[in-house]
């Protein structure tokens, strides 16, 4: 037997998926992820799915690592060397922010503190040309201070590095002689594209947690190796693709998005099954809720983005690609709480794992989203993940009385105001990544994914007013079951700016051959060769005197520059309804997204009832302004293909729980399936 499996560390489980590559067949298993000792909650998972390493072909990871280390702000004791006067670059950061009226705003505290951000004499400008040689001998004091404060990591990003990388790689090899056993990451080894304080933050986040990437992924490749792993081990990236444990180590930074990226590749490849390439893709966990759209197929990704953003807060910025997702403190662990002006609020704070919601019972006494939707009946507390985990329904209430003291309500009142609270909270996020990128909900469809997607997501398609909703099976370990479909990934991006007017096609058709060839070399150089190489072309234009830009698809073969320009035009149309057509255009980035696409193990239909199955209880459930409802409750598994009900619903599987409501029609089709047709609108 030859498998393959994915492991998905999350905030609150670790998720795993097998497929067997002979049959198709599929199985699952959840344990509980182990804050400070990640590699332990993948082993628990591994035994709990029964994996024989010796059968296991390749093993896809999906980790927090990254996004832990840098929101918790552990990793290592971090350096900076750039060009002279640019010390200030990551203090200085962008004059706009957030919350701009804010008087008593407060710009993002460095990840280097000024002591330790170093200056060289070097200068070279926006086209590459050298206006003041590279002066390695002011190394000297750096390298003795880095050693004197015990500098356990070096970033290195020089002025117009992406045009003259040069410079940078002389700096760093350098250092890496001088300063043995000390990481060092060069801003041209991470990203090519211009913009200073970008580039200088992604390369400074890169080294920060470096050194704790390469120890984690070092721990677990050797315990892995010790159960008798056969086949390799691939990393899940930021970008939709895997990469090799060495890719990783050396561009850690390309994992922050590990886990959920996943779940996005998955519902692109559940799109191409079921004839639907235009999804919302919802993934609620138990500390967050992300969000993304996939549109003709391809998940998109952006290098804008941010850790740590809030509306008032502008993060730090990451420039590499991530796929295109929205990130919210909402998930089932997420805390209802009164603020100083008496309003209650939902997240971001999450009880985690430990000690989780207050039905836990391991000394939680906060109410959160878990805890409301039991106390609403939506959860049986004697199939919680799937009766592997022991509830406590009393305890829920119990909390939500406390809250409900200090605001007047019972604790049906509060539950329902969290479950409120919570789906605005969603509703918000989705509409970042449709309404506000220029998209309409109501053309796409609404996959709802994660332990507790499938709980909100018809109340959220209803207000959102979706074409449907797919609950996809095994929905509660999606991610990790999207790891399985995904393929190594190379990206290759460079800031060049060429007037379309001045420029020739061949040019462009070069300039992209060549990142082409780049990407090719990139995989070769990891060891991978087997697959066909598949390049998605795109370049990030604008009219000249704009500072932003707009990503336009670009052909394979010979590009047309007229072409180029008509769909900037549309794209620029789409986005921000206007256009300016005798004003002209410059490209500014070009990127190569390379996969290697290989022969894909389509999972076998889950198994399935027959005939017509009877529900396995009834129970009350408050669906909130829809009133209460003794409502049956049904096994997923004991639903046959083309089963069809009208809500409301309660569809019951050990890694999570959809609800039907009432008005909407629910189906299960020739995929395994759930689809909930909506309500007419009101």
């Amino acid at each position: 037997m030859s498998v393959r499996v994915a492991t998905d560390i999350g905030g609150t489980f670790t998720d795993l998926v097998l497929v067997d590559e002979a049959t198709g067949e599929l199985r699952i298993a959840k344990a509980s992820t182990t804050p400070g000792q990640l590699a332990q909650g993948v082993l628990d998972a591994l035994a709990k799915g029964e994996v024989d390493l010796a059968d296991t072909r390749e093993l896809v990871h999906g980790t927090t690592v990254v996004i832990n280390a840098l929101t918790e702000r552990r990793g290592a004791r971090t350096a900076l060397v750039t060009t002279r006067g640019f010390r200030d670059v990551l203090e200085l950061t962008r004059g706009n922010r957030p919350d701009m009226y804010n008087l008593l705003s407060r710009k993002p505290e460095p990840f280097v503190p000024r002591r330790h951000r170093f200056e060289v004499r070097e200068r070279v400008d926006r086209h590459g040309s050298v206006l003041v040689p590279l002066a390695l001998a002011d190394l000297d004091p750096i390298v003795e201070a880095c050693q004197r404060d015990g500098i356990e990591a070096v970033a290195v990003c020089f002025l117009h590095a992406y045009a003259h990388p040069e410079h940078e790689r002389a700096c760093a090899e350098e250092l890496r002689r001088r300063l043995p056993g000390v990481a060092v990451s060069a801003s041209s080894e991470i990203t090519r594209e211009w913009r200073e304080y970008e580039r200088t933050s992604t390369t400074v986040l890169n080294a920060f947690v470096q050194p704790t990437v390469d120890r984690y992924l070092e721990s677990l490749e050797a315990r892995l190796g010790d159960g008798g792993l056969a086949g390799p081990v691939q990393i899940m990236q930021s970008n939709a693709g895997t990469a090799s444990p060495t890719a990783a180590r050396a561009r850690p930074i390309a994992l922050v998005e590990s886990g959920p990226a996943g779940g996005i590749v998955g519902a692109a490849r559940l799109g191409e099954r079921i004839g639907e390439p235009d999804i919302l893709y919802l993934d609620i966990g138990g500390t967050t809720a992300k969000c993304s759209l996939i549109q003709g197929g391809n998940p998109s990704t952006t290098t804008e983005y941010r850790i740590d953003w809030r509306p008032d807060h502008a993060g730090y910025p990451v420039m590499v690609p991530v796929v295109d997702i929205v990130e919210i403190g909402a998930g089932g662990g997420s805390i209802a709480w009164i603020d100083a002006g008496g309003a209650i609020k939902v997240g971001p704070r999450s009880a985690g794992a430990v000690p989780g919601p207050a039905c836990y019972g391991q000394g939680g006494v906060d109410p959160t989203v878990t805890d409301a939707k039991l106390a609403a009946g939506v959860l049986d507390p004697g199939y919680f993940l799937g009766g592997q985990l022991e509830v406590d329904r009393g305890l829920s209430i119990a909390a939500l009385e406390r809250l409900g003291r200090e605001l007047g309500l019972d604790a049906p009142e509060v539950a329902n105001g969290i479950i409120r609270l919570v789906n605005a909270n969603m509703i918000s996020a989705l509409k970042l990544v449709s309404v506000r990128r220029g998209h309409d909900p109501r053309d796409f469809v609404l996959v709802a994914a994660g332990g507790g997607g499938p709980m909100h997501a018809a109340a959220l398609a209803q207000e959102l007013q979706v074409r449907r909703l797919v609950v996809p099976p095994y929905s509660g370990v999606f991610s990790a079951w999207g790891m399985c479909t995904t393929d190594p990934r190379v990206d290759v991006v460079q800031t060049r700016i060429l007037r379309v007017d001045a420029s020739s096609d061949e040019e462009v058709t070069a300039l992209f051959a060549a990142l082409e060839q780049e990407a090719a070399a990139q995989f070769r150089s990891d060891g991978l060769a087997d697959g066909e190489l598949v390049c998605r072309r795109s370049v990030h234009m604008r009219y000249r005197g704009q500072e932003h830009t707009v990503a336009v698809a670009a052909p394979a073969g010979a590009v047309s520059l007229a072409a180029l320009e008509a769909g900037f035009h549309a794209e620029h149309r789409r986005a921000y309804t206007f256009d300016l057509l005798d004003t002209p255009v410059e490209l500014v980035t070009f990127q190569v997204a390379a996969s290697l696409r290989r022969d894909r193990v389509e999972a076998a239909p889950p198994r399935t009832g027959a005939g017509t199955p009877s529900p396995k209880g009834r129970r009350p459930v408050d669906f909130d302004v829809d009133g209460v409802h003794d409502t049956p409750v049904y096994a997923r598994d004991d639903l046959p293909l083309g089963f069809a009900a009208a809500g409301p619903l309660v569809i019951e599987e050990s890694t999570t729980t959809t609800l039907v409501h009432p008005g909407q029609e629910l189906h299960v089709d020739a995929f395994g399936n759930l689809v909930i047709e909506l309500a007419p609108a009101r």
